[in-house]
Order: structure tokens, then C-alpha cells, then sequence
């Protein structure tokens, strides 16, 4: 009876604190607040690399294969669970098995690293809007020397924009091991990136739901206003048919499979935490909202047509032609070796802006734009990392919310004070290639198989029709069941396969290479490899740690149930009661 009672209580407490839990004032908070999450700088910088590096059109199809069998269920499991059981990362996996809480961990550790270099990419964009009011822009020219007597070689070798990237703003040095010394202005920068998070994030949801309303709607004004200037320009045709004419042979290369399986997860925020956070303030009984924020980045190439003016000159001063060295301009190797990752928005991106009329006004526009980019998603990073531990009660009582957030992102602020290191552009791309890949993919596989069957298909089924009113369809059972976890594993081997295959290299900005301005490539040091794979694997290490501790204490407790069911009789004989 006592047992009962107290099992009665535990039950009443366990939905009073459901009841209390914060919610979002409306559906269009959660809603917008998930959307700016999914639709980060990712979706800005490396889908379009990857298209312009597989031919276009190619990647397109075996991203939305994964898209269709891969995020979609998975975006729409991680949001009906969070919902349902309305906790954190940690709790949700914790309370449908104590044996896999290491899941809930994995994610909030990958949210906590993504965090640390997603902030510093803000810090760069806020260094690059605080130069976007000067007349001219600083990377349309080169600066002069010192000597007055022209223009600094190392920007003459390659180009203004280059320039200002590569030493006015990073000050790289010629390889990860030369670490260089702290970049003031970006400390700065990045000190301002996280207070601008902090007071936006300092009440939780209560402030996040209000800044959502301009940092997940202003990006999709920008954008539009972009693509009717983009289709407006010269070469927007010819960009145009490249992206969506599709080479075969691309499909042939396993690269591309995988490159378009892990893209899912930057595009839509797949496991790292955070959309289980913003769900589970979603009321269980309110509509589900599902959304894919599937956004792809225009990129339209201006292509002027010099030919006829060539043929001209050729025709009267051939000697002067072929004074000029010229190459021959092939589409397909101009965008395979264009910048990518960081480079593709502040390179590329800045090239184009200077060529455009007003270009103070549109790079306001497109920094503010990336900046909301990066600050909805940081949103969901933090409340990946601090949803699971405060409803795991891990923070102490006396420690009010606001202060615990501080300490976070001044923790936070310490340690990615390694990305404002003459080196720092380096280590943010192991960072990046690194912790947001294998981790993604193993913590992914793991919330299926817990959620399907551990926790129930039929009962998970159960659950989605009384949140909605519907039952999951014949769709979402098959890729649930047998599709999505199967493309995980597969991915997840073959990935583990290319990598072994290959030795892991790096792109240096060496200005004493002999073929300078273009990236020198070196091998990664064994110490650094070391770390790239420490970082693959921190995360992930904490599944199978929690699921050995449990069973751990769960046979102790057993041990210790057998010993008490012993007993000894008077003449000191063990009598097995």
C-alpha cells in the first residue's frame, strides 16, 4: 500500500512539474523558432559549395533521396518525442531506457562544440558589418605599402578580397602548427557575438520567442531581395542551367552520397538536442508542427562575354594577347576551385558585392542577414546544452537561471578564444568537418533504434494520434522502421571507409608558396589527427560509458538482493532463505 502511495505521489509530482514546464505563447514562436534553428549558416556556405564541387544538378538527387528517406523522418521523430515526453535530450532518451541516456549526452556535448565555432563565424560577420559603412568598401582595393611606392605584393599576388579575409581579418599564419598570436579585434568581436546571444537567450524561450519573430523572418526578405538582383544580372541564365544540368558520372562517386547524407543534418539540425528542447515546451496535446526548412542558396554566375573583343584584339595585336598569359576559362574548374566553407561567404559572396551598385547598402544587408542566420541557430545550440541539464536538476537550486546561462557562454567564450589565434581558421574547420559528422550519424541511428523498438512503434504511433489526431501513415512506418536506420548505418560504414582510405589533409594560405595565391595543401600533423580524432569520438564514447555503468549497477543491485536473500543460522551455517 505504502509502495503504491508512493509510486501515486512520484506520478503527481512527475506531472505538476510537466504542468509548469514553460510554453511557447503561440504556434508561430515554435514554429519560426524551429525553422531558424534548421535554416543556419550551413545552408548559407556548404550546400552551395557541395553543389558547385558535384556538378550542380548531380548532388541534388542523392540529397533528396536522403532528404526524403533520411531527414524528414528523423526531423519528425525528434520533434513528436520531445513533444510527448516534454524534457530535454538526456530526459527523453534517459526515461525510455536508462541505457541510453549516453545518447542524450552525445547530443548535448555536440551542441556544446558546435556552439563554440558557430559563435566565432558571428564574430567574423560582425567584423565584417562594422567595415560594410565605409566608402569604399576595405577589400575593393589593395592597401598601399609601406613604402608608398604601390600596393602591398602579398594582396597583389592574389586579390583585395583575399586580402582583407585572409591577414586584415584572420591574419592566418602558413600552417596549423605556426599558432600565431590573438587577434584583438576578433576577441572583441566574439566577446560581442556572445553577449548578443546571452541577453537574447538570458530568459530562455520567454526571450528567444520574441527575437524570433526578425532573426528567422529577416534572412528569407534578404534572400528574396538577393534572388531578384542575382536573376537580374549577366552569366544568371548560364548559373542557372550549371546547377540544375546533372552530371551522371558525379552520381558514380560514393563521395557524393555521403557528402548529401551528412549535408541533411546541417540543413535541418538533426541531432544535435535542440529541436527535442523547442518541442518539448510545445503543449502534448497541441498540434505537431512539422516544417522543413529545405532552403536552398542561389548562386548565380556573372559571366560577362569578352569574345568578341578578344577576337578584335587578336586579329590586330596578337602580340599583346598573348602578352597577357591568359587561361582557359572553363566553368566546370572555375567552380570546383572556388572557395569554399568559410571563404564561399566572405570571399565570394563580398566579390559579388562590390560589383554591385550601392554596395555599402547591400553588404549592411547581407551581413545582418547572416548574422539572424547565426543567432537562431545558436539558439538552438545553447538550448541543447542547457535544457538537459537543468531538467536533470544538474545546476544547483541557489544558482539562478540567468546566471547559470552566463557562465555557460563565458565558459563558452574562453575556449573558442583558440579560433581568434593566427591558426584559428584551421582548427574551426576540424572543428567543423570533424564534430559534425561521424557524431551526427551514430547519435541519429541511436534515437531511431530507441524510439522504434524500445520505446514502441506502436506505441510511439499512439502518441503522435492523440498530439494530432492522426495516425503516422504507411510513409513514416517503413522509413522508421527499415529505411532511415539502415542509410545511417550504410552511411555511417562507408564514411568510416573513405576516411581510412585517405590521408587527411588541409588547406594552408602560405604566401611564401611557390604557386601562391592558391592554397597550399598539407597533411594534417600526427598530433593534430590525433585531436580530430579525439573529437569524433568524445562525444559518441559517452553511449556505450552510460549503458555499461547501468548495467553495472544493475547487477550490483541484483549481487546485493541475492546476498540479503542469505541468511546464517545459529551454528553460523549459511541457510538460503
Amino acid at each position: 500500500m505504502e509502495k503504491e502511495m508512493a509510486m501515486g505521489v512520484d506520478e503527481i509530482e512527475k506531472n505538476k512539474s510537466i504542468d509548469e514546464r514553460p510554453k511557447w505563447d503561440n504556434k508561430v514562436q515554435y514554429l519560426l523558432t524551429c525553422i531558424g534553428f534548421a535554416v543556419g549558416l550551413g545552408n548559407v556556405w556548404r550546400f552551395p559549395y557541395l553543389c558547385q564541387v558535384y556538378g550542380g544538378g548531380a548532388f541534388l538527387i542523392p540529397y533528396l533521396i536522403a532528404l526524403v528517406f533520411e531527414g524528414l523522418p528523423l526531423l519528425h521523430l525528434e520533434l513528436a518525442i520531445g513533444q510527448r515526453l516534454r524534457m530535454g535530450s538526456i530526459g527523453v532518451w534517459n526515461s525510455i531506457s536508462p541505457y541510453l541516456g549516453g545518447v542524450g549526452i552525445a547530443s548535448m556535448i555536440v551542441s556544446f562544440l558546435v556552439g563554440l565555432f558557430y559563435n566565432t563565424i558571428l564574430a567574423w560577420v560582425l567584423w565584417y558589418f562594422f567595415h560594410s559603412f565605409q566608402d569604399p568598401l576595405p577589400w575593393r582595393d589593395c592597401p598601399i605599402n609601406e613604402n608608398q611606392t604601390g600596393y602591398v605584393t602579398e594582396c597583389e599576388k592574389s586579390s583585395p578580397v583575399n586580402y582583407f579575409w585572409y591577414r586584415e581579418t584572420l591574419n592566418i599564419t602558413p600552417n596549423i602548427e605556426d599558432s600565431g598570436s590573438l587577434q584583438w579585434w576578433l576577441v572583441l568581436c566574439l566577446a560581442t557575438a556572445w553577449c548578443l546571444v546571452y541577453i537574447c537567450f538570458i530568459r530562455g524561450i520567454e526571450t528567444i520567442g520574441k527575437a524570433v519573430y526578425i532573426t528567422a523572418t529577416f534572412p528569407y526578405l534578404v534572400l528574396t531581395i538577393f534572388l531578384i538582383r542575382a536573376l537580374t544580372l549577366p552569366g544568371a541564365t548560364s548559373g542557372l542551367v550549371y546547377l540544375f544540368s546533372p552530371d551522371w558520372e558525379t552520381l558514380k562517386n560514393p563521395r557524393v552520397w555521403l557528402d548529401a547524407a551528412t549535408q541533411i543534418f546541417f540543413s535541418l539540425s538533426l541531432a544535435f538536442g535542440g529541436l527535442i528542447a523547442f518541442s518539448s515546451y510545445n503543449p502534448q496535446n497541441n498540434i505537431l508542427s512539422l516544417t522543413n526548412a529545405f532552403n536552398i542558396a542561389d548562386m548565380n554566375i556573372t559571366l560577362e562575354n569578352y569574345d568578341f573583343w578578344l577576337e578584335d584584339l587578336n586579329a590586330t595585336n596578337p602580340e599583346k594577347v598573348a602578352s597577357l598569359n591568359l587561361e582557359s576559362c572553363v566553368l566546370e574548374e572555375f567552380l570546383k576551385q572556388s572557395a569554399s566553407g568559410t571563404g564561399l561567404a566572405f570571399i565570394v559572396f563580398t566579390e559579388a558585392v562590390i560589383n554591385m551598385p550601392g554596395s555599402q547598402v547591400w553588404a549592411v544587408l547581407f551581413f545582418l542577414m547572416l548574422f539572424s542566420l547565426g543567432l537562431s541557430s545558436m539558439f538552438g545550440n545553447l538550448e541543447g546544452v542547457l535544457t538537459p541539464l537543468l531538467d536533470l536538476h544538474l545546476v544547483p537550486s541557489w544558482i539562478p537561471k540567468e546566471v547559470f546561462t552566463g557562465l555557460m557562454c563565458l565558459v563558452s567564450f574562453c575556449v573558442a578564444l583558440i579560433f581568434t589565434l593566427g591558426s584559428g581558421n584551421y582548427w574551426l574547420e576540424i572543428f567543423n568537418n570533424y564534430v559534425g559528422s561521424v557524431p551526427l550519424l551514430i547519435i541519429a541511428f541511436f534515437e531511431i533504434i530507441a524510439v522504434v523498438y524500445v520505446y514502441g512503434i506502436g506505441r510511439f504511433s499512439d502518441d503522435i494520434e492523440w498530439m494530432t489526431g492522426k495516425r503516422p501513415n504507411l510513409y513514416w512506418q517503413i522509413t522508421w522502421r527499415f529505411i532511415s536506420p539502415v542509410m545511417l548505418l550504410v552511411v555511417f560504414l562507408a564514411y568510416i571507409v573513405v576516411q581510412a582510405s585517405t590521408v587527411p589533409t588541409y588547406p594552408a594560405w602560405n604566401k611564401d608558396y611557390e604557386h601562391f595565391p592558391k592554397y597550399e595543401v598539407l597533411p594534417y600533423p600526427d598530433w593534430v589527427f590525433g585531436i580530430c580524432v579525439l573529437l569524433s569520438s568524445i562525444a559518441c564514447i559517452f553511449i556505450p560509458i552510460v549503458a555499461i555503468y547501468r548495467f553495472g549497477g544493475f547487477l550490483w543491485k541484483r549481487a546485493r538482493k541475492s546476498r540479503d536473500a542469505v541468511a546464517y543460522d545459529n551454528n553460523g551455517y549459511v541457510t538460503d532463505l
